[in-house]
């Protein structure tokens, strides 16, 4: 789905606050306050949740933090107060309500990986050449077309393959998914 967030570039907060040499990863980690968040209540994941990247995926420049969504101050129920923005992975990796963000030089956990790591990798990039191991992902149907859209070709690093398909150059994108 095509949002309209504001924001700013991941990678100009990590400028800011310096990367260290050796640092290779960006670890994030939400909020976990359960009177609010009742969804916390639920052990579906171990919480709080938490996501990572590589750190060039996190200084792309389409990677960013999101403060607003359609002009507005971004709501609690989109990640308020800051949320991060993938545009090419798989909408669990932009991770809502972020408290902290660590630089690592090793591979952080996530969420989902850790949960059920045969069905969510790592990467989680948009890649409709791999299908999930209960559906496929080969096809889309677009938000707002109807009850009887039709599906499409769901795009390579959901359309952004020629912006980011640099950074996986070499990498066989089936096994690291």
């Amino acid at each position: 789905m095509v949002v309209p967030w504001n924001g700013f570039e991941l990678a100009d907060l990590l400028t800011r606050v310096g990367v260290q040499e050796g640092a290779r990863y960006v670890a994030f980690e939400t909020a976990m306050r359960p009177e609010e968040m009742p969804g916390l209540r639920v052990p579906v994941l171990d919480w709080p949740y938490v996501e990572g990247l590589r750190l060039d995926e996190a200084m792309h420049p389409l990677t960013i933090m999101a403060t607003g969504i359609y002009g507005e101050t971004i709501p609690n129920q989109n990640g308020a107060p800051i949320r991060l923005v993938v545009p090419w992975k798989y909408g669990f990796k932009s991770i809502k309500s972020i408290v902290r963000i660590t630089l690592t030089d090793e591979e952080p956990p996530t969420s989902w990986n850790v949960s059920n790591g045969r069905e969510y990798g790592f990467y989680s990039n948009v890649n409709p050449n791999v299908n999930h191991p209960r559906w496929s992902q080969a096809s889309e149907r677009r938000i707002g077309g109807g009850l009887f859209a039709r599906n499409i070709p769901t795009l390579m690093f959901n359309g952004y393959e020629e912006e980011v398909a640099g950074l996986y150059e070499g990498m066989d994108l089936a096994e690291f998914y």
